[in-house]
């Protein structure tokens, strides 16, 4: 008795794995149906094995991205597993342009295109959405990096007149962009990628001086190059932390530079500061600067502290008497003056002025400013004050992440040299016309990735690769078996 219920437990157990393993049969079934089971004898060497190392590293780019959203970004840049992870995240980013590029260097070395032209193309837009998906990402890291990058991408989209519907000041947007949007059209690209590739195979030598045979892939190879790759991503994010340089505020700005905030605040009520004046192919900040930077935060300031209302006094005086007031609290800015609110104050733009840096040296006026902006992840106002202040062009000039410092080469202090270095052409262009417009230099991009895009139709240029004979550093006897043998076989008869 006792061995019929064992018996009968025994089978019941056996019954309730059975989905289980099923459910893992299935999996790897439908993986493995993905496979590209024969390849040229070449194709087993690293060279071809990048279009599945990018599918690992954006695997634990996917991972970690959902980890960092779910815990939020105070637990990725002040815990110690949250710096991990964020780490991890950003050498898997690195890791995933250094294949990427090596991958298209491959393709275009070996003249692939001129067979698979539309994976070419789709290549390429995956390489511009990368791109985009890295240098939003960049902005929602919460640093002084993201601060610039931010600002510097806004010019880019300003340029190409896309800056009122891209804008990369508003965080909130951001994470829609990189979280949602790119990694949608992305795996959607990949997948049509991959998918042709399969269809017709790996791409062969056009050349007839290239042996080759059909051999069967070495799919155990991959999944060893795959788990390397990850291991040297999690090596590097524990030796290396991400970089993280503190984010500039408008509060500390008012506690350390208070008289330069005072000067950007007059200047922001004249209508004369960066943002007041900014022009290019569109006007993405309209806004009147004088009211969203002084007369709200001020509006707010009287209302609590219940202090004579100085812009009533301002607003009432004539246009000669406010241009003598504006120009006097700037000079008296500029001079050193210090706060005085006080009501025997004659200049009531310094009473004004002053009252504002004392909201921004507690917080407050940040507060009004995510207010007027009606999101607490917008931070449009805030960066472009801080902007005309000219202290985030110093703090970049020294941290070395201006333009002619080759831009985003550099994303930290010191001798940090890792960075979005994949920008530089972009920087390098900058460099070269340094008088160039917004307009100018994005028109220049975008023309030069029209170019790259369209490369297997453009005569001449598509059999470039051909004539420089790239194809050697590709195709040669260290990774074609046939050419290896032959080579042992000349060395015979000689």
């Amino acid at each position: 008795m006792v061995v019929t219920v064992g018996a009968r437990a025994w089978k019941e157990k056996d019954r309730s794995s059975q989905p289980r393993e099923s459910l893992i049969s299935e999996f790897r079934r439908l993986v493995q149906s993905m496979y590209i089971r024969e390849v040229p004898s070449y194709g087993n060497t690293v060279f071809y094995s990048l279009g599945f190392l990018l599918l690992i590293t954006l695997v634990v780019l996917v991972v970690t991205g959902i980890v960092m959203v779910i815990f939020g970004p105070f637990w990725w840049d002040a815990t110690a597993a949250g710096v991990f992870v964020r780490s991890v995240h950003y050498w898997a980013a690195e890791a995933f342009f250094v294949l990427l590029i090596w991958h298209l260097f491959v393709v275009f070395s070996t003249s692939a295109y001129r067979s698979k032209k539309l994976v070419w193309i789709l290549g390429s837009v995956i390489l511009l959405l990368a791109m985009l998906e890295a240098a939003f990402g960049l902005g929602l890291r919460g640093d002084f990096v993201s601060q610039w990058n931010s600002l510097s991408g806004a010019d880019l989209w300003n340029g190409l007149g896309l800056g009122y519907w891209v804008n990369p000041l508003n965080y909130g947007a951001l994470y829609g962009w990189h979280i949602a949007l790119i990694p949608i059209l992305l795996f959607g690209l990949i997948f049509a990628h991959y998918w042709l590739v399969k269809l017709k195979g790996i791409s062969k030598p056009y050349r007839s001086d290239i042996p080759y045979t059909m051999v069967e892939a070495d799919h155990r190879k991959l999944y060893m190059r795959g788990g390397m790759v990850v291991a040297a991503i999690l090596v590097f994010a524990l030796l290396f932390r991400a970089p993280y340089l503190a984010p500039m505020t408008i509060q500390r700005v008012a506690e350390t530079n208070s008289s330069v905030l005072a000067m950007t605040l007059v200047q922001e009520l004249n209508h004369s500061s960066g943002t007041a004046t900014y022009l290019d192919t569109i006007d993405p900040y309209g806004f009147d600067t004088a009211n969203v930077f002084v007369n709200v935060p001020y509006d707010s300031y009287i209302t609590l502290s219940r202090t004579a209302n100085e812009e009533a006094r301002f607003y009432s005086e004539g246009r000669r008497l406010q241009s003598s007031d504006i120009s006097a609290a700037y000079s008296y800015f500029n001079g050193g003056g210090g706060i005085n609110t006080s009501a025997s104050q004659r200049n009531p733009v310094i009473a004004m002025v002053s009252a504002l840096i004392l909201m921004a040296r507690s917080g407050a006026y940040d507060s009004v400013l995510l207010d007027e902006q009606g999101s607490q992840f917008d931070q449009t106002y805030q960066l472009r004050l801080l902007s005309d202040t000219g202290l985030m062009d110093a703090r970049a000039t020294a941290t070395g992440l201006q333009v002619d410092q080759y831009g985003m080469v550099k994303a930290g202090e010191g001798i940090w040299p890792i960075g979005t270095w994949w920008v530089a052409p972009y920087n390098l262009l900058e460099i070269a016309f340094p008088n160039g417009t917004d307009l100018q230099d994005s028109s220049a991009a975008l023309a030069a990735f029209i170019v790259f895009l369209m490369l297997p139709y453009i005569p001449y240029l598509n059999e470039l690769p051909d004539r420089l004979k790239l194809y050697k550093l590709i195709w040669n006897r260290f990774t074609i078996p046939e050419m290896r043998k032959g080579a042992r076989e000349r060395r015979k008869r000689h």
